[in-house]
């Protein structure tokens, strides 16, 4: 007859184990076990306040709340491991459900992805928009943690460019973890992919057939590289919502996709007695923002603050934006370009990220509505020109109903963070095509007709 266990030593052999794996948990040795935001996209900006605001990472990832994102995302290391738990119980009864709740990469997100099935959605050619949310979502179905081994990214520029360090630690707490950066050129042959930031160098060395290798763009064409080498790239990851890895400078999305609206106790008009606002130091800019904003002036009171006007605010104070919000109604968010998705932190951290009503010249109008919170700004080609726009804001100076109306999209989402790193090392271990991806042209894509115009859209003078 087998001998018996007791009930009293089955329960001192589950409480050990127990202690065990919260004990390795709590260390990190097992997957899921920390959770340490990537680095995110700096701030690249030409107004006198760059300085006095707080600094952001790569992909960005916001206007105020931006920094305390960070830092409650950062101390929510248990969160991979609360998922582990929920896992298992949801197995042990029966129920294969994800847990109710916000995504992993939103504040207080309890959803961790399961593996995926089924038809993928991560790259251009599988589904429509930016692919971000998939992307930060897939866990391949053959995707075993610690036993998948190890996809190798070389950051060919050096990785000082990135503020990341070789080795795993910039996936520690992805989904998809098992990844690790070096800056060695001479693993150029064997490396899984190499990374190039802002500025293509051939390796010069023979290209294995499932190398890929990717250019990462943080400024627009006009300010970017024009590659010698068109049809080498694979991979694109850039703020343009076609890049395979889009980058954008920030990514809002909303709680619930069917709220994007909601009143507000508050009366953002109250103590504001001047106009229009702007920071600015770059006078030469290609749209012709600088002539715009004078002409307007002759219809409505601008402040234009730095070196292309009379207004002066140090960079390195921050009382800089307190007279923003405080005193003035409305901020002139020019971007030093107009092409296709060109928004950065002119609209977001300038704009959105004070209690001041941003109008915007930059990217398409559609791609404001897409990228922005609903009703957040006024853009600048939905008017003839400076007078009609002007005619306007007078309208909303004198309609205090009306212009609240533009804040009401606070509270409704988040700008959350990317994840960068996260999404590359999903995608390294997605199920490669039989045919590999690669751009012909890569500067037809990126600077071809259609992407940049040198004045308005209205006007569809497109180079």
């Amino acid at each position: 007859m087998p001998p018996r266990i007791s009930a009293r030593r089955l329960f001192l052999l589950i409480a050990t184990f127990s202690a065990l794996t919260l004990l390795l948990a709590h260390n990190g040795s097992l997957p899921w076990a920390r959770l340490r935001p990537p680095a995110q996209r700096p701030p690249t900006d030409d107004d006198p306040t760059a300085a006095a605001r707080p600094e952001r990472a790569e992909s960005a990832d916001a206007p105020a709340q931006y920094a305390a994102e960070k830092r409650e995302r950062a101390e929510s290391a248990d969160a991979p491991a609360q998922y582990a738990a929920e896992k298992r119980e949801r197995a042990e009864s029966g129920d294969s459900g994800r847990p109710a709740g916000r995504p992993w990469f939103m504040r207080g997100g309890t959803e961790f992805p399961e593996k995926h099935r089924g038809p993928l959605r991560l790259f251009p050619d599988q589904a429509d928009g930016d692919r971000v949310v998939e992307q930060l979502m897939y866990v391949p179905e053959d995707y075993q943690g610690y036993d998948t081994p190890e996809k190798t990214i070389l950051a060919y520029n050096g990785l000082g460019a990135w503020g990341e360090k070789s080795g795993s630690a910039s996936f520690h707490g992805c989904p998809v973890s098992r990844c690790s950066l070096t800056d060695d050129r001479s693993k150029a042959v064997n490396a899984d992919a190499i990374l190039y930031k802002d500025h293509f160098i051939h390796p010069g060395v023979p290209r294995p057939m499932s190398q890929v290798w990717i250019i990462y763009f943080l400024e627009c064409p006009y300010h970017t590289q024009s590659l010698k080498f068109a049809d080498v790239i694979n991979w694109t990851a850039t703020y343009r919502r076609d890049s395979d890895i889009v980058a954008p400078y920030e990514r809002w999305t909303y709680y619930d996709s069917q709220v994007r609206q909601k009143d507000q106790n508050k009366d953002f008009t109250v103590n504001k007695t001047k106009k229009v606002a702007w920071f600015v130091s770059n006078c030469g800019a290609r749209n012709g923002r600088l002539a715009y904003a004078r002409e307007l002036a002759k219809y409505i009171p601008v402040d234009i603050y730095g070196t292309c006007g009379p207004h002066k605010c140090p960079r390195t104070d921050k009382k800089c934006f307190e007279i923003l919000e405080k005193e003035y109604k409305f901020y002139l968010a020019f971007e030093n370009s107009n092409c296709r998705d060109y928004i950065t932190e002119k609209f977001y951290v300038n704009g959105l990220g004070q209690n001041v009503l941003p109008i915007v010249m930059g990217g398409r109008p559609e791609d404001y509505q897409r990228s922005a919170p609903e009703g957040s700004y006024i853009h600048v080609d939905e008017f003839a020109g400076p007078e009609e726009l002007a005619a306007y804001l007078h309208r909303l100076d004198k309609d205090d109903a009306l212009y609240n109306s533009y804040f009401r999209w606070k509270g409704t989402g988040e700008f959350v963070n990317t994840y960068f790193w996260c999404r590359l090392c999903a995608l390294l271990h997605a199920p490669a095509p039989p045919t590999p991806r690669r751009y012909d042209d890569v500067n037809d894509w990126w600077r071809g007709p259609g992407v940049c115009t040198p004045k308005s859209w209205r006007a569809a003078e497109v180079v």
